[in-house]
């Protein structure tokens, strides 16, 4: 394992690694952020109501012919 160090500079990778982990949390954060479960900052978003498969249509529109 001390070959390695040989190799590279201890205070370059250790910066290099802090970056790099500090990065990827953020990213899982902003993903975990524009999901609608785990949206903790304002709360879950409401799912909007979709009409179901028997559900009536809307009356037609005025002047609209079948």
């Amino acid at each position: 394992m001390w070959r390695i160090w040989v190799l590279f500079d201890a205070r370059r990778a250790l910066v290099a690694m802090a970056i790099f982990l500090f990065s990827l949390a953020i990213l899982i954060h902003f993903i975990l952020l524009s999901t609608n479960r785990y949206q903790w900052i304002d709360g879950a978003r409401t799912a909007q109501p979709v009409a179901s498969k028997g559900a009536p249509l809307p009356p037609a529109a005025p002047g609209t012919s079948k």
